[in-house]
């Protein structure tokens, strides 16, 4: 099957009688599109009840773990032979250190984008979110149930928080016509934006990995879905 933007391409023969064969095309973004290479952080430090994260405009700001440190060199690694021509961070560090690596092997200076930064979980920042999961809080087994991060109380509605991220991706696609950027975001971030783009259930994609990278193509009002969760360089 060829996808609707593809164009087929007859074969080529050295017979002119022969009848023309029509072959499968491999994906080309539609002319103009913006391509988005979505990665999300490295792993963060462990919450600590005696230790609350700092916060930065409210909101949980933890240092890379030495092994977020090495899956950031992972990353660099592997996009530095790619066609980028801007890499993008957020407010909060963890993606700055992040991308360090994959900015220094390409020359580029990081630019912010801050509508991409992570959901605001309220009540439940500065490391208490992980916490609440992981002994499956009655609130936090409704939030994975409901597919809402909005029923932690004092949390950003779920409406706001899915517009101003379609807001941050829409700027970067005006900014970009025609090229490629490295998205350095979060993992609620990614999950907003793939299920945006596919019209799934709000919480479909969300579970990125660490240093992972996802990939969309934006093109106008279409949002076209290429990958997800892409881990190949995190092996061994």
């Amino acid at each position: 099957m060829t996808a609707p933007d593809q164009k087929t391409v007859p074969a080529a023969s050295d017979n002119p009688g022969d009848e023309v064969e029509y072959r499968q095309s491999r994906f080309r973004p539609p002319p103009g599109a913006t391509e988005f290479l979505l990665v999300r952080h490295g792993e963060s430090a462990p919450a600590r009840a005696s230790a609350p994260f700092p916060l930065v405009d409210g909101q949980g700001d933890p240092d890379l773990a030495p092994q977020g440190r090495q899956q950031a060199q992972r990353v660099g690694a592997r996009l530095a032979t790619e066609r980028i021509d801007a890499v993008y961070v957020t407010t909060l560090r963890r993606t700055v250190q992040t991308a360090e690596p994959l900015a220094r092997r390409l020359g580029l200076v990081p630019k912010v984008e801050a509508n991409l930064r992570e959901v605001h979980l309220g009540e439940w920042e500065g490391g208490l979110f992980r916490k609440h999961v992981a002994e499956n809080h009655p609130i936090a087994h409704r939030m994975r149930t409901e597919q809402r991060w909005d029923l932690i109380p004092g949390a950003e509605e779920a409406a706001a928080f899915a517009e101003r991220v379609r807001a941050g991706v829409r700027h970067l696609a005006e900014t970009h016509p025609g090229e490629r950027v490295a998205v350095f975001t979060h993992g609620g971030v990614i999950g907003q934006i793939l299920a945006l783009a596919a019209g799934s259930q709000p919480f479909a994609f969300l579970g990125a990995d660490n240093g992972s990278v996802s990939e969309i193509v934006v093109s106008g009002d279409t949002w076209i879905v290429r990958r997800f969760n892409d881990t190949a360089h995190l092996a061994g």
